[in-house]
């Protein structure tokens, strides 16, 4: 008599069962898992980079001059990067972290203070900055370093012979690059993917690259629509310094004060990829601007000096405009390269940050927002890009911005830092959302006393002569003067 079918599947599957639990009588134990192989990470230029702290022996810095308050001064090195800390005799239990801008591509780190240190040692706050373990553009290493300082804040007092308690607020504020470090810092992204990971209570990004890789896009935006209009449309834009005099002599008589037909039509494309019409924008090209330095980023081949492996550039989404000039316009767009980023040159890591960490806009925490309007090295669009992804994320009302009347890359006076800091900290701890500009309307941005709400020219013992000096040519114009 032959056994149903189903009755031999049911007895070929329980003595599989049997072996697979070491039944069978054998007593022998279930075979290993085999392991999962480790794939490393791949390796980038820059890690291949050795960085030295400018005064590794260091163990304290200056005293700020005029200040009355009496503070302890350490500086040291942790984990390959300065520090400096400082710490008022009458701490009120909150310390800022603040995180420098580009340092440039140089092998010696170095590390400064925040422009609103009176301020800070004044009012009772303690600050800490690093120098990062690394130059270049690396926001990466600016966030883990910046972060790790924070975390061993306690551990450095108490070595130093000042036990302290936890803070009780901890803010993080800095300028341009730094700026990217403070708003990757508060990023959900970023606490779930950092070695070291810290919750801030509030932040200031200041004159910072808010759209993250869009800065660089913007870049590659300028140059090709430069070498569209003068008539090299197509040529490889990684070849640049082989046609820059051409291209720079077609568009200006004069770089970059006077522009030829041509580069006026040029500049209004600038104009329009860097926020749009607004004040303080030829102020920004002519008159001590920022606009050579954004010029000179012409040519790059989309790694951001090594800090990538591939092309991160792409110019796809952008559509230029010549104002007043429809043809024009429609032409310049057909005829612009269309630069494509490698797919994921930018993706998630799988041993932390990624490369270059993004700003997605989610985060819960209060942030006040400052940009000058005429900065076109990191410009105003960047503030514009930064509403529109916390208001996609729902995040919107935890973001206050302010535009400076400002003629280049983060032309502040201490004062309007000291008041955006200030009322990110009332905020805070008062729950009181302050005033802020409307970034995004451009009817609103292109009015002649637009900026003129948070624009404080009064100039302080802390401020620099490059301020002064900006700050009083600006001045000079009447088309600059803001209502009383």
């Amino acid at each position: 008599m032959k056994t149903p079918i189903r009755l031999r599947l049911a007895v070929l599957a329980g003595t599989a069962w049997l072996a697979a639990c070491g039944g069978g009588g054998g007593g022998s134990e279930p075979a290993p898992p085999v392991p999962v192989p480790v794939v490393p990470e791949e390796t980038r230029a820059q890690d291949s980079k050795v960085y030295t702290p400018a005064a590794p022996g260091a163990t304290t810095f200056a005293v700020m001059p005029g200040v009355v308050a009496g503070t302890d001064r350490w500086a040291g090195v942790l984990n390959g990067a300065a520090y400096q800390i400082e710490v008022p005799a009458t701490w009120n239990g909150k310390l800022v972290m603040y995180a420098h801008g580009y340092a440039g591509e140089g092998a010696t780190l170095n590390v400064g203070a925040p422009s609103i240190r009176r301020y800070l040692i004044e009012n009772g706050y303690a600050w800490a900055a690093s120098s990062y373990s690394k130059n270049s553009y690396d926001v990466r290493a600016g966030v883990e370093d910046t972060n790790a300082l924070a975390l061993a804040f306690n551990q450095i007092a108490a070595a130093r012979g000042r036990p302290l308690p936890a803070p009780t607020k901890l803010y993080i504020t800095g300028h341009s690059m730094g700026g990217h470090i403070t708003g990757a810092a508060i990023e959900d992204e970023t606490y779930a993917t950092a070695n070291n990971k810290v919750r801030y209570h509030g932040a200031v990004p200041m004159c910072g690259v808010m759209g993250d890789v869009q800065l660089f896009n913007r870049f590659a935006a300028m140059q090709v629509t430069a070498q569209a209009l003068a008539g090299v449309p197509s040529y490889p834009t990684n070849k640049w310094s082989e046609i820059q005099a051409l291209v720079t002599n077609t568009l200006f008589t004069t770089f970059p004060s006077a522009p030829t037909a041509t580069g006026f039509k040029y500049l209004s494309v600038v104009k329009n990829l860097t926020g749009g019409e607004r004040p303080m924008f030829n102020e920004g090209i002519a008159f001590g601007g920022s606009f050579p330095s954004a010029y000179g980023t012409f040519g790059s081949d989309g790694t951001v000096n090594g800090i990538l492996n591939r092309n991160v550039l792409d110019t796809n989404a952008f559509t230029y405009v010549i104002d007043g000039d429809v043809p024009g316009s429609a032409t310049l767009n057909a005829s612009a390269q269309k630069l494509t980023a490698t797919p994921d040159a930018n993706r998630l890591r799988r041993d932390g940050l990624r490369w270059i960490p993004v700003i997605n806009g989610e985060f819960k925490i209060p942030v006040v927002s400052i940009h000058t309007l005429g900065d076109l090295f990191v410009p105003f669009s960047m503030q514009q890009i930064y509403q529109q992804r916390a208001t996609a994320k729902g995040n919107g009302n935890w973001l206050v911005q302010r535009a400076i009347r400002g003629a280049s890359h983060c032309d502040f006076t201490v004062a309007e830092q000291v008041q955006a800091f200030s009322d990110m900290v009332a905020w805070a701890e008062g729950g009181v959302k302050p005033a802020g500009d409307d970034v995004t309307t451009p009817a609103t941005v292109a009015a002649a006393s637009y900026g003129c709400t948070f624009t404080n020219n009064t100039l302080g013992a802390d401020d620099g002569g490059t301020v002064t000096a900006l700050r009083a040519g600006i001045a000079a114009n009447p088309a600059n003067t803001c209502p009383p």
